[in-house]
């Protein structure tokens, strides 16, 4: 396949294909990123399809997985949706809603998709890879894969892998992880299952995330190199600074790494979490403690809970009653606890969930209203049309400030009546981005549409200082290192370490 006329003359796109899922493309397209950006190059993120519920919103409301976004980053460029046209969102139950060019036109089976969307999903990456070079005609695309390229009963329907990478005839590089074990099969099956001309895409080989000394795999390297004809480009060490992951599944491997931590964090593991990259700020703060809660108990050990985003509400909520987190949120804010919900934890933090169109996860009609946890006098109705925007505002609470991140909900929600003390105030100047309301006896309960609050850092400092109080401990008048810039930090990390050990430049023509 080939680009159409007038799209020929494009620098060499650079695709990373993964033997396996998790074996290190991401990052590898993110180091790439940098290294060539740091070369004086242009280079673009791309992704043809992701499947992900950690979504990012462009500036013009299109969401996209926030792999592609945090690749945006470290090109030094705004992420744009045509950077991952397609975006699949897991539902459960094998089915996925459908998103397009940053906009919802659909929901599908995982038996269905291929047979609905194939053509239309094919036509919608042209149509983005199209775009995105008349708009930078000098750019290089740096593309990620996905999963395995060689999943022989999808390969004649796969999407994001090799038929991206013969349409743009690009120098692929094959990414491995060693840490898995079984590194040789892994390259030489993977290989082995390629058609000719798809193998001779293969420029390159990556061995990741090895462990110690180096030169111990100078004979493994060796053999690789002797086996395939392909060089092993790039031998590179496990690295320790943490990214977000792609797939909730991994949330379970995600530990904070900081000794003597003052305060302690319980983030709730919905069964449907989202965008839990909202909690990067908050894995880097050295004085925080993070510990993911999967099951009921005592929550008072907590210095504070998050309730995270959630991709089906109502069906999270009921987890929440049956497993009895439910009850334990509310006993955790009787006593004096604080709480904050965001988006769908929001929601949940409510009186009353209503979804009339099945939106959020309820199976049946005796689910289209239930009760939520109760701690604040709200009432969301789920309706068809999704809110995406990009927010800037000013915060009330904890602190008056600018703040800026972004929306993805379909639910609505209001004030209700109360028949009760209870105070509820705006947290925002835009009153319908998030409430709060105060413990008679200490604690607070905060609810927030708001999408990276904690990427806010004079936001986050305040909050943290409120905890702070609370325990009597001494307060950080001192400004914090923004979180961006951290995120630059760790990204330009990433992208030395790469490239001490990767030969990036044997694969750019």
């Amino acid at each position: 396949m080939e680009l159409e006329a007038g799209l020929k003359k494009i620098k060499k796109p650079i695709m990373v294909l993964g033997t396996s899922s998790g074996a290190g493309k991401s990052l590898t397209v993110t180091a790439i990123c940098r290294i060539l950006k740091n070369c004086g190059e242009e280079p673009i993120p791309f992704k043809g399809q992701n499947m992900s519920n950690n979504a990012w919103v462009d500036w013009e409301g299109g969401e996209m997985a926030y792999s592609q976004a945090l690749q945006a980053f470290a090109c030094g460029i705004i992420p744009s949706a045509e950077m991952n046209p397609i975006l699949l969102k897991p539902q459960g139950n094998s089915i996925s809603e459908v998103i397009h060019l940053g906009k919802s036109i659909g929901i599908t089976t995982a038996r269905n998709y291929y047979k609905d969307w194939f053509i239309p999903g094919w036509e919608v990456i042209k149509k983005s890879l199209s775009s995105i070079y008349k708009k930078n005609p000098n750019c290089r695309l740096i593309i990620e894969g996905a999963g395995s390229p060689v999943e022989m009963n999808l390969i004649h329907r796969d999407l994001t892998n090799l038929r991206v990478a013969k349409y743009l005839n690009a120098n692929c590089i094959l990414v491995t992880d060693i840490e898995r074990g079984g590194v040789f099969a892994q390259i030489i099956g993977t290989l082995e299952l390629m058609k000719p001309e798809e193998k001779r895409l293969i420029k390159g080989i990556i061995i990741n995330r090895f462990r110690g000394d180096l030169s111990l795999f100078a004979e493994g390297k060796k053999w690789i190199e002797s086996k395939t004809q392909i060089p092993v480009i790039g031998i590179i060490p496990w690295l320790n600074d943490t990214f977000p992951p792609e797939d909730s599944l991994d949330l379970l491997e995600k530990k904070s790494y900081f000794k003597n931590p003052e305060i302690k964090v319980g983030i709730i593991k919905l069964p449907s979490i989202s965008n839990f990259s909202d909690f990067d700020p908050l894995e880097n703060e050295k004085t925080i403690f993070i510990e993911w809660v999967r099951e009921s108990q005592n929550l008072n050990k907590y210095d504070f809970i998050i309730l995270p985003g959630s991709k089906q509400t109502i069906k999270d909520q009921i987890f929440l009653e049956e497993c009895g987190l439910s009850q334990d949120i509310k006993e955790y804010s009787n006593n004096n606890g604080n709480i904050i919900g965001i988006c769908g934890g929001l929601q949940m933090l409510g009186k009353t969930l209503e979804d009339p169109y099945f939106k959020e996860g309820s199976k049946n009609t005796s689910e289209q209203r239930i009760q939520g946890i109760g701690l604040l006098p709200l009432k969301t109705t789920f309706y068809k049309k999704k809110l995406t925007r990009q927010i800037i505002s000013e915060s009330l609470w904890p602190c008056q400030s600018e703040i800026s991140g972004f929306e993805i909900h379909n639910g609505q929600t209001e004030l209700v009546n109360m028949q009760s003390s209870l105070k509820i105030n705006p947290i925002f100047k835009d009153l319908n981005l998030g409430w709060y309301s105060e413990n008679k006896g200490g604690g607070t309960i905060a609810g927030i549409y708001v999408h990276g609050i904690f990427e806010n850092d004079h936001w986050r400092d305040q909050y943290i200082n409120l905890i702070r109080k609370s325990k009597d401990l001494p307060i950080f008048n001192k400004k914090s290192i923004s979180y961006k810039k951290k995120r630059e930090s760790i990204i330009d990390n990433l992208a030395n370490e790469f490239d001490k050990h990767l030969n990036i430049k044997s694969i750019l023509n």
